[in-house]
């Protein structure tokens, strides 16, 4: 089989902070440099990115390399396009936009092989091409424990159904995007307000009522230190910061 370990899921079950880059750009040189500097996985923006499973597969190789994991956020709801993303190597998914319970059950259905999900099987990279027999079995077994189920919160009205989503199993750790959330709360300037804080806090508290890692963005080291002392342990770095920062730092004043 292709697919390997989960570094970032063994951190966050070991309750270790882990630290990723969220990318609308397919370009597998990117994820290189960035497994390379010590990023724990590489998520792929297929939700805001002009991306497709052809272009994830050479990223994956990439992230497969240099010891990184290899993420989605998928854009529609699709479980079609789950299964081809995860039979392409990707070793989990974000599905923003998150509405209720049942979207939660079906990206679960989509992620997991039975008897935890709905997943096909097939003649795929991922299982590096076998479905049958004993290989067939140990590949969905490792392939179960391995893969993550990743819902967004970024609506304020979900919070009431947070407690079922996150003890759905299968859900391995929820999002918050604070500009969604934010906006929808009625701030459009960002997610600094009191309130959308305190509803940021509470989904954290919901989390660890249910064992599911909580993540977030951050725009720097100190925003991520931040996040991590809230008890954020999933950490998305963005992209465009990232390098833009960096540019910033390199150039003259």
């Amino acid at each position: 089989m292709f697919i390997q370990e989960n570094r970032t899921k063994s951190k966050l079950k070991a309750g270790q902070p882990a630290y990723g880059v969220i990318s609308t750009s397919d370009d597998p040189q990117l994820a290189e440099i960035y497994g390379l500097a010590g990023f724990d996985f590489y998520m792929l923006d297929a939700e805001h990115g002009l991306i497709d499973p052809v272009q994830a597969v050479n990223v994956i190789r990439a992230c497969e390399r240099v010891n990184m994991t290899p993420l989605v956020r998928v854009g529609p709801k699709d479980p079609k396009l789950v299964l081809q993303y995860m039979d392409a190597g990707m070793m989990g998914v974000m599905m923003p936009g998150t509405e209720s319970v049942d979207q939660v059950k079906m990206l679960v259905d989509a992620v997991k092989y039975p008897p935890l999900g709905k997943r096909g099987m097939g003649l795929t990279r991922a299982s590096g091409y076998i479905a049958v027999g004993n290989e067939a079995i140990e590949y969905i077994n490792f392939t179960n424990e391995q893969t993550m189920v990743i819902p967004q919160f970024e609506d304020a009205s979900l919070i009431d159904q947070l407690d079922e989503m996150t003890s759905l199993p299968g859900v391995d750790v929820v999002v918050v995007g604070p500009r969604d959330l934010s906006l929808n709360m009625g701030f459009p300037d960002g997610a600094n307000h009191p309130e959308v804080q305190e509803m940021i806090d509470r989904v954290v508290s919901v989390c660890k009522k249910h064992n599911v890692a909580a993540g977030i963005t951050a725009v720097s080291r100190a925003d991520a230190a931040k996040q991590v002392a809230r008890g954020m342990t999933m950490v998305l770095a963005i992209s465009q910061i990232v390098m833009t920062a960096g540019a910033k730092e390199f150039l003259p004043e």
